[in-house]
């Protein structure tokens, strides 16, 4: 395409040098409010079996939370133990070899705690949220149900019942079976592809070996970070570490790191069609951008600019995002929402819309034309207006000791590092409208698409109608 030469000889190969300069020199020349410069510092240490430890101390706090992130979830299974990760997360909090189910129960309820965990495509996370009088204890209940855990068989039969009954409530849930589905289609045959939960004939036959091979092959100690936010002393936090972590393997107990497996976007669709629902729920994504790209940032910006609208919402059609109105003086969904994931080496970038079944063709029609619009002539004003919406998105994604501690682990197993407020500022402010273009001529200009629909769908648009409007024609 002539777009994609233009852009390539203007820019210089898709993000311009500003942009690559990112921390030191746009620091120098970027004056920031006295809230990010005197944000508190992340304490990291590594101990000597490779395990990493961060914290971030919160002067005059009275309560802490503190977690385990573990470098494994869903992506690194394969077809045969596909849902191990979850039902290790289910099991963690049924019994150890020194604490029965009751008696965890009953010692985090007598600590006025919260005891919690959650897995996802690439992460697996225990946190527990406490005063700070307890954090010690803490830490010790966290090893105890994560290295030693008695993973009874009977517990086990009775929590397939249990996840096969989760499952049918994820599944009552339309946005996430959908984003399942756009998953499965877009990276088929590949790690990402496969759920979370596995499939209900794995939940139905997982074993205690399938359980204990999993935690001997991913719970070594340099997948692992120990993050702690709040009421907490850093080098208290790395002695407890020590003592009850110190006991993790560097290696698996095999000996084999187990190779990440690739991602692989397929462009494709999948359709659930059901005549009788007048509600569509459709994802469209492009391929994304890891973690660590030059177009991370970029996409971010693209994220806040289309922006999201839901009808219920007061802002109605004088919402700033010019999809967004658009789709609201037409009155062409119900809500819509723009999507932006990332993972270690891919990413999905799109739209999600629920819609009535007879307004679809037109939802589309806008939906292309704006997503292709960011590749040709965004505006300054919109970049700049995304601008200081990310910047305010972040920071208010730090309020609380869990978000805080959420944001260290997160970055400590993507990034190697945690970035500051500063630096992240910075990031952000060195984008220009040329960067913008690029990106979205990149990811969006041209390019196959996944989705995934369910529901009243009969008015949808068929693949290669989208994929014709992914570009302008220039006569």
């Amino acid at each position: 395409m002539a777009l994609r030469a233009a852009i390539r000889k203007g820019i210089q190969g898709g993000i311009s040098q500003q942009s690559r300069a990112y921390g030191a020199e746009a620091a120098t020349t970027t004056s920031f409010p006295d809230y990010v410069l005197r944000a508190p510092s992340t304490d990291i240490t590594t101990t000597p079996n490779g395990l990493r430890v961060a914290s971030e101390t919160v002067a005059g706090a009275e309560t802490a939370t503190v977690g385990v992130w573990i470098d494994a979830g869903s992506r690194y299974e394969t077809a045969q133990n596909n849902g191990a990760a979850h039902f290790l997360e289910h099991m963690a909090f049924k019994g150890t070899a020194k604490r029965t189910q009751q008696q965890l129960e009953v010692e985090i309820e007598n600590m006025g705690g919260h005891l919690n965990a959650y897995t996802s495509r690439e992460q697996t996370v225990y946190f527990a949220k406490v005063f700070k009088q307890d954090v010690g204890k803490a830490v010790e209940i966290l090893s105890d149900i994560l290295l030693k855990s008695k993973l009874d068989e009977g517990a086990i039969e009775r929590e397939r019942d249990v996840i096969l009954r989760e499952m049918a409530e994820v599944n009552k849930q339309q946005e996430e079976l959908v984003l399942d589905h756009l998953h499965a289609t877009a990276f088929q045959g590949t790690g990402l592809g496969r759920t979370i939960l596995g499939p209900e004939e794995n939940i139905k036959s997982l074993s205690k070996a399938d359980l204990s091979d999993y935690i001997h092959t991913h719970y070594t100690a340099p997948r692992m970070v120990i993050a702690g936010a709040g009421a907490i002393d850093h080098a208290d936090l790395c002695s407890m570490a020590t003592e009850h972590f110190g006991s993790l393997p560097t290696a698996p107990k095999n000996g084999v790191e187990v190779a990440m497996d690739p991602a692989v976007f397929t462009g494709s669709d999948i359709r659930v069609k059901f005549d009788s629902d007048n509600t569509a729920h459709i994802a469209l994504a492009f391929e994304g951008a890891s973690w660590t790209s030059e177009y991370a940032f970029p996409l971010m910006l693209m994220q806040n600019m289309l922006g999201s609208y839901d009808r219920a919402s007061g802002f109605g059609k004088n919402v700033a995002s010019k999809m967004c109105q658009e789709v609201a003086e037409h009155e062409l969904a119900h809500s819509i929402s723009t999507f932006n994931t990332c993972y270690k080496d891919t990413g999905l970038f799109g739209i999600y819309a629920t819609a009535p079944d007879n307004k679809l063709d037109d939802l589309m029609w806008y939906v292309m034309g704006n997503l292709v619009r960011m590749a040709h002539n965004p505006s300054d004003e919109e970049v700049e207006r995304a601008k200081i919406n990310l910047k305010a998105t972040m920071l208010m994604g730090l309020d609380g000791n869990s978000n805080v501690t959420e944001d260290i682990g997160r970055q400590l197993l993507t990034y190697g590092r945690r970035m500051t407020a500063a630096e992240i500022f910075s990031r952000i402010d060195a984008i220009t409208v040329d960067d913008i273009k690029a990106t979205a001529a990149k990811v969006v200009n041209d390019q196959d698409h996944a989705l995934a629909a369910v529901g009243g769908i009969h008015e949808l648009p068929d693949y290669n109608w989208i994929r014709r409007h992914s570009y302008y024609l220039r006569y």
